[in-house]
């Protein structure tokens, strides 16, 4: 609900700008570009945004693309238009995107690309969470579970960069054993648009395909990991086939404490969206945003800066979630977890 009064509040506010020259009379203006609202990670962004944007005086419009590349590109060209002083851009599809850059080029408005880089372009900065590494997490956590037996792979969108990204640092982990023999590959497939219900689909056929003798499930996040355990459950074996997730999702939080899910990755938007407002003031300042190293996108190497990914289990919850204020005591244990029970 929060989210979609922001949303809201964002467009009223470029309905009543007058014109482009009136814009640059008042403060700076970000343009945020988000693919989806769909997970509540990415309405947490869609907030967490908004709010460090306006906590630093500037104004925000932001758009949502409802995971259509078309639709990103048209409102992104819109915003470009309006002469934003700085476009926050995270794709839906990061080949299709470098039209979104190249025309932001074009008419010299600078572009941060938000979580997902944007290939074959010439974005101005990246900020990011390291993808490979929660892979790498996510990999270790199911050699360490489940060092021998039938796996499936699931990776995410084709389209989104992270995706390959998440599945390298995975196999860097579970490559060595499916190439010893120990892990048995049943399934390993993409998930169009990180859609939890094709995540199902895939799951339950490989369920019938295997007559429910699967031991671990690589999940990208946590919203393909919820779909895969509900096909579990159809069969029972919630709770004893290992899944791994990402996103640090409440749901998540809730399926670790009750045993459904081995694993989550915390990326913290709060940090995420703190570090892509203040790239943003650098760069309306004229001052060169802080990098930690560079990426290269098929076209140059980006200026970038990747932010550490934290591994949540359900011994850790507490001291990587409520501790650091990401979610309250009541939001995990609370009321509402109790009716999932």
């Amino acid at each position: 609900m929060k989210f979609h009064i922001r949303l809201a509040l964002c467009l009223i506010a470029s309905v009543l700008a007058c014109s482009c020259s009136d814009r640059h009379k008042g403060p700076p203006v970000i343009g945020i570009s988000l693919p989806t609202q769909r997970e509540e990670r990415w309405r947490r962004d869609g907030n967490r945004l908004s709010d460090e944007a306006v906590k630093r005086g500037f104004r925000v419009e932001m758009r949502i693309s409802e995971n259509n590349a078309a639709t990103q590109e048209q409102q992104c060209r819109e915003l470009i238009e309006r002469k934003v002083d700085v476009l926050i851009l995270a794709p839906h599809d990061a080949k299709a995107a470098a039209a979104i850059v190249n025309y932001a080029n074009d008419r010299k408005v600078k572009v941060i690309a938000y979580d997902r880089l944007v290939l074959d372009s010439k974005p101005d900065f990246y900020v990011a969470f390291d993808n490979e590494k929660i892979g790498q997490m996510q990999g270790e956590y199911l050699a360490s579970k489940v060092p021998a037996g039938s796996y499936v792979f699931l990776s995410g969108a084709p389209t989104d960069n992270n995706s390959g990204l998440l599945k390298k640092g995975a196999m860097k982990r579970l490559g060595p054993l499916v190439e010893s023999g120990a892990i048995k590959v049943v399934v390993d497939k993409p998930v169009e648009d990180w859609s939890p219900e094709y995540a199902r689909e895939i799951a339950e056929d490989a369920l019938v395909a295997t007559a429910g003798r699967i031991d671990a499930v690589l999940a990208p996040n946590d919203a393909t990991a919820g779909a895969v355990i509900e096909a579990l459950a159809r069969y029972k074996l919630d709770g004893k086939v290992v899944v791994t997730g990402h996103d640090a999702e409440l749901a998540a939080v809730w399926r670790l404490l009750r045993g459904t899910q081995g694993m989550t990755v915390l990326v913290d938007t709060r940090q995420l969206a703190s570090a892509a407002i203040e790239a943003a003031a650098d760069i309306i300042a004229g001052r060169q945003p802080h990098a930690d190293g560079k990426i290269n996108n098929g076209f140059m190497d980006v200026e970038s800066r990747l932010l550490a990914p934290v591994l949540v289990t359900k011994e850790n919850i507490n001291a990587t979630l409520i501790d650091t204020g990401y979610f309250n005591k009541e939001a995990v244990y609370g009321d509402k977890f109790e009716l999932e029970l």
